[in-house]
């Protein structure tokens, strides 16, 4: 029997849930999943530019263990790019620390319900239109 996963840390939840090829509907497309630690993964070595042992540290991994999941999320987006499909990102055993929502009407990340002041384009008035952030395992 496998050990369980551990959580892995995550920073803040990714702006978008996901993207896809332009011109067609979202139904009409497979979709494949990166997982929120595979988006961390990415992020942290590509997008800022840390060395491997500073995003597993962030992450509360093993450098081994970052280099899999790296791979695993790499892998994701070139089979998306090269056979046209969409990018769901959800799901993944991780922990973001603090509680994350996301406005239903405007879509926009909001750290804690308290921090939620409805924008023009959302005319929502409260916090009935939150929902909380989750991953989906």
């Amino acid at each position: 029997m496998p050990r369980p996963k551990q959580f892995r840390k995550i920073v803040s939840p990714p702006l978008m849930t996901g993207y896809k090829p332009f011109g067609i509907r979202a139904s009409e497309f497979e979709k494949v999943i990166l997982s929120f630690d595979e988006y961390e993964a990415i992020r942290l070595l590509d997008y800022e530019g840390l060395m491997q042992e500073q995003a597993a540290e962030s992450m509360s991994v093993s450098r081994p263990t970052l280099t899999r999941i790296y791979e695993k999320g790499r892998r994701t987006i070139a089979k998306a790019l090269v056979e046209g499909k969409m990018i769901l990102i959800d799901g993944g055993n991780v922990d973001f620390g603090k509680q994350w929502f996301r406005c239903r009407k405007c879509h926009k990340l909001i750290d804690g319900v308290e921090n939620h002041i409805p924008c023009k384009n959302c005319v929502s008035f409260g916090n009935e239109e939150l929902k909380p952030l989750t991953p989906s395992s």
